[in-house]
């Protein structure tokens, strides 16, 4: 499909395109196929901006309304970025399917898929109906660039998730950094963006309870190492830190000042913002939470057990000013090159960590507890759930 397509010129023409990648990428299953995709918008808490230079006034509508072309072409490329890492987690997971430990989880799969092509979805809705032509072109390579090819456009959306295991950390951890990045951009300026991301919260709620969840199931079941299991939070979660961006970022200060994106806890915070630490400001309430999902984790231990920790913010970093740096990945103290290059293979995944972990998978039959008492999760896509900001 890519190089073969004509340039979209209206949504229609982008359903069709989306219809075939769909196929391509290989997840277009019966549940797939039958279900109906739609640019859905939900509530925002005030019509009026809520910080940076236009604060107070009304929240825009259109493109004609926004002050400057920078600020237009800023808001555009962060809706670029949102929309690329949703079909590029569908393209890292698609072949999942048919190693799925339940019938629950592998329809538990469907729709995370699901929900996740139709955040791209309605990211490339907003691009088609607001953005003119440029907008449709970025809505058409959207669906050109694949996670497989490394082409995706942030490092963490090229890496493969071809294990369950990879699956639970990944919607646990990485979608957790997809739902503070909707919520920094639940409060743009830009009320189409807004009422937006409100609906994908409500259901990013389910790939983070399914990937948390999971966890659980597996650790009560006592048969993956705790070890092995620490390599695979240590690799998502600290890629995850990475996502939020580089440190002193200007793109992130002026997204402020323009309104365009706000902290994490915007709404709490009355401390004025640091416009040169914003990132790093989020990153750190994200490292917060999961160090309280993680010492939730260490209760379903067995005693004695060695406990889970959460990764050091220093360690494992691609960008920014730890970017290369070498850090303990528990105490975060530093190491020299020998020391870390050994410490990293104690910390990651290895390629011998993986043959183990799917022969486990394959030959153990009780390497994760049974899902007991849940309702199908196809049976209730759609229906309201509890805030996302809570999971």
């Amino acid at each position: 499909m890519p190089g073969k397509v004509a340039k979209i010129g209206s949504f229609s023409e982008w359903v069709g395109v989306f219809n075939e990648w769909r196929k391509e990428v290989g997840v277009n299953k019966d549940d797939v196929e039958a279900f109906h995709f739609d640019t859905l918008y939900g509530a925002i808490e005030t019509e009026e901006i809520q910080f940076g230079s236009y604060k107070g006034n009304r929240k825009w509508e259109n493109l004609r309304q926004i002050p400057t072309q920078q600020m237009r072409d800023a808001l555009m490329n962060m809706i670029i970025y949102q929309g690329d890492t949703e079909f590029a987690s569908v393209e890292q997971q698609r072949n999942l399917f048919e190693s799925a430990p339940t019938d629950w989880d592998r329809r538990a799969l469907t729709r995370v898929m699901i929900e996740e092509m139709r955040h791209g979805w309605q990211m490339c809705a907003l691009l088609i109906d607001f953005f003119g032509s440029s907008g449709k072109v970025e809505a058409q390579k959207m669906l050109e660039r694949r996670a497989f090819e490394n082409k995706r456009l942030l490092g963490t959306f090229n890496v493969e998730v071809d294990n369950w295991l990879d699956f639970f950390t990944y919607t646990d951890f990485v979608d957790r950094d997809g739902k503070f990045q909707l919520q920094m951009l639940k409060y743009s300026s830009f009320a189409p963006l807004g009422r937006s991301t409100s609906y994908m919260l409500r259901e990013e709620a389910f790939h983070m309870g399914t990937g948390n969840d999971g966890l659980r199931r597996v650790v009560e079941a006592g048969v993956i190492p705790q070890w092995l299991l620490q390599k695979y939070l240590n690799k998502w979660i600290s890629s995850s830190y990475d996502l939020f961006g580089t440190d002193h970022s200007s793109s992130a200060h002026w997204a402020y000042v323009w309104g365009i994106k706000g902290r994490y806890d915007e709404l709490q915070n009355e401390k004025a913002a640091d416009l040169d630490d914003l990132n790093d400001y989020n990153r750190h309430l994200y490292r917060q939470e999961v160090s309280g999902l993680i010492d939730r984790l260490n209760t379903f231990l067995k005693p004695g057990d060695k406990k889970f920790y959460t990764p050091d913010i220093h360690f494992n970093r691609s960008i920014g000013r730890w970017a290369g740096k070498k850090f303990h990945c528990e105490t975060g103290e530093p190491l020299d090159d020998r020391a870390y290059e050994q410490h990293c293979e104690e910390s990651l995944p290895s390629a011998k960590d993986k043959v183990l972990l799917l022969d486990i998978i394959r030959n153990e039959k009780k390497w994760i507890k049974e899902k007991e008492g849940a309702r199908d999760p196809l049976s209730t896509i759609g229906e309201p759930r509890k805030s996302a900001i809570n999971i």
